[in-house]
């Protein structure tokens, strides 16, 4: 019996071994971008993504929970404007986006603070690029680090596809807002 249980002892070690040398060579940086183009003129799109509330009307992760308690601080579409978020739901967990800094009509730049259901902390941005005079390519990505060894979740979740879907169904969102 005491063989068999130092052979298990050993097979799960020998497994943790590997896990831990096959994250060693998983990637720890994601980074996830979509791109929509929305007939509107480049200032009208700007103008309604810079305000941080208006994203309680178009980004998937504010409609998953309808009960979100969601409060703000400092002045929207303005540097250091915060949104804070809490939700009873796993998916959207709660944290905190706050703006860094934004080029007027172009590009808005953000820090994301999760909380719960795990802690992190990522980057994101919307931009926006004049095609013609009527229609406007929208950019929003995210960034972030899974530090190792939690890179290893990175063979089974894919951020791209799983980030990139819920970024497609906010544009697609805005999109529909914003043509009405």
């Amino acid at each position: 019996m005491l063989k068999f249980l130092k052979r298990i002892f050993i097979l799960i070690g020998l497994i943790i071994g590997v896990v831990l040398i096959v994250a060693l060579f998983i990637p720890t940086e994601f980074d996830v971008k979509r791109e929509l183009v929305i007939t509107q003129p480049k200032d009208i799109v700007f103008n309604y993504i810079v305000e941080l509330k208006n994203q309680e009307n178009y980004g998937v992760w504010w409609k998953a929970d309808p009960k979100i308690k969601i409060s703000y601080s400092g002045t929207d579409g303005q540097p250091g404007f915060i949104t804070k978020w809490k939700s009873k739901k796993e998916e959207v967990g709660s944290g905190q986006q706050k703006i860094i800094s934004l080029t007027q009509g172009e590009r808005i730049d953000l820090e994301l603070k999760f909380i719960e259901p795990f802690e992190s902390t990522n980057k994101s941005f919307m931009a926006t690029k004049q095609i013609d005079e009527s229609s406007t390519r929208v950019s929003w990505g995210i960034s972030g680090e899974m530090p190792y060894p939690m890179n290893i979740m990175t063979l089974f979740i894919n951020m791209d596809d799983q980030l990139g879907s819920d970024l497609e169904k906010g544009l697609k969102n805005l999109k529909n807002i914003l043509e009405k």
